[in-house]
């Protein structure tokens, strides 16, 4: 299991960027923080199932048809298939992601969760027939349009009830960060992340809270439990915390190799959100609130760190990954703008799922403008802030771009299953 929660999202639709951190200290008074109120391009209209019974799926088929005067293009085609808007076409990295789901359905753990999923049209043959079929068809498919055709006429599309049982989904973004990072201590590098402990199992709970085991200001070194653990240490603060929301990172060391961390364990304490803490003691507006707003004000008052990041309770342990790519739950590889995460415990883990949302995207000057997109993704990682049929964290990749991104994404949209038709 990769991550702590694929959230990444900080119950505010947001994730870290993680590009400014290394210097921020040094960063003298800068001018007030703006508060930027992006705009929210509408989600196109679709299907509105009504809200289930208790105990009832959490996904329901749905009539495309009555909603788009019997085609899908009121959803939007997926051009980024074969490139749109001066991007370059994934389709390579779709079939990847297809192929890691493909791996996952022949796991023991998949066999044993689809022989316990509750929903009764969904099985592990009829997922993975469903896989097959749609990779011929992109493979195959020599447009958006075509693919398109194809899809409404092979499948079923079952639509998540949402957050209020009309299909209106929180869509959130994750990515993996690059951080610089030391094998030991030093004067600089300092702040360090954590194996899991040997007999963390034993543990009795209520476990230990983060500030038990880093302290306050994230230094309790000799006198944390965890003594003798330290994977990695890092310069910033901040830059171990974010490896523990975001559950992975690529690291590039002093001693001039790479390597990475993933995800081993955590603490059993829910997600808190920092930028909602700080909204709630009035530090900072919640109308707008982006993590570059909340980035900017940690530059401003970075004592404040030491009262806000310990109410995030939880406590994230790693293992060192060798420089493999970030991995999902469901432990295969997250391919970006493919993968997505849901709470595993009421949504299909591996199968074809299309998302219809608004995304930001890079112009050419290098502003992120926000565009309504639809993206066939794949649902291979979770999180312990994504809870509900009501919440989606989509990957965007490695790196600043990525995390730049992820740092500024948060709406309503819509989430759809895709399986053959019986």
């Amino acid at each position: 299991m990769r991550k702590t929660l694929a959230l990444v999202s900080l119950s505010l639709g947001i994730t870290f960027v993680n590009s400014v951190w290394s210097v921020f200290a040094q960063v003298p008074n800068l001018p007030p923080i703006p508060i930027p109120v992006p705009s929210q391009p509408e989600i196109l209209p679709s299907p509105q199932p009504r809200q289930p019974q208790q105990g009832r799926s959490p996904l329901v088929p749905v009539d495309m048809a009555t909603v788009c005067n019997s085609s899908y293009s009121c959803l939007g085609w997926d051009e980024q298939i074969w490139g749109a808007n001066g991007t370059k076409g994934d389709q390579k990295a779709l079939l990847t992601a297809i192929d890691n789901s493909l791996y996952y359905l022949t796991t023991d753990k998949a066999i044993t969760t689809y022989q316990n999923y509750p929903i009764r049209e969904v099985t592990l043959d009829r997922v993975r027939r469903s896989l097959l079929r749609f990779r011929q068809l992109v493979v195959s498919a020599e447009s958006p349009a075509q693919l398109q055709a194809a899809v409404n006429r092979e499948f079923v599309f079952y639509q998540s009830v949402g957050k209020d049982g009309n299909g209106n989904v929180k869509f959130t973004a994750y990515y993996e960060p690059i951080y610089s990072a030391s094998r030991v201590r030093t004067s600089v590098y300092k702040y360090p992340v954590y194996r899991r402990p040997p007999n963390f199992d034993k543990w009795t709970k209520p476990h230990p809270k983060r500030i038990d085991l880093e302290g306050k200001d994230g230094l309790l070194g000799e006198k944390s439990r965890l003594r003798g653990l330290e994977l990695f240490w890092f310069a910033n603060r901040f830059d171990a915390y974010m490896i523990q929301i975001q559950g992975s990172a690529q690291l590039n060391l002093t001693d001039g190799t790479r390597t990475s961390v993933g995800y081993a364990g955590g603490t059993d304490y829910p997600w808190t959100s920092i930028g909602g803490q700080l909204a709630k003691d009035g530090k900072l507006p919640l109308n707008g609130l982006t993590m570059p707003v909340l980035i900017r004000y940690f530059q401003q008052y970075p004592r404040e760190m030491n009262n806000y990041l310990p109410r995030w309770e939880r406590f994230v342990f790693f293992q060192e990954t060798n420089g493999t790519p970030a991995t999902g739950s469901i432990r295969v590889p997250v391919t970006p703008e493919r993968s997505i995460a849901t709470d595993k415990s009421i949504m299909p883990p591996g199968a074809l799922a299309l998302v219809n949302t608004n995304l930001p995207f890079f112009t050419e000057s290098g502003q992120l403008v926000r565009r309504t997109v639809s993206r066939y993704v794949l649902d291979q990682d979770t999180g312990s802030a994504i809870k509900g049929p009501g919440r989606v964290d989509y990957f965007m990749g490695t790196g600043k771009l990525a995390g730049d991104r992820a740092g500024i994404t948060g709406g309503n949209g819509k989430l759809y299953y895709l399986l053959l038709k019986e």
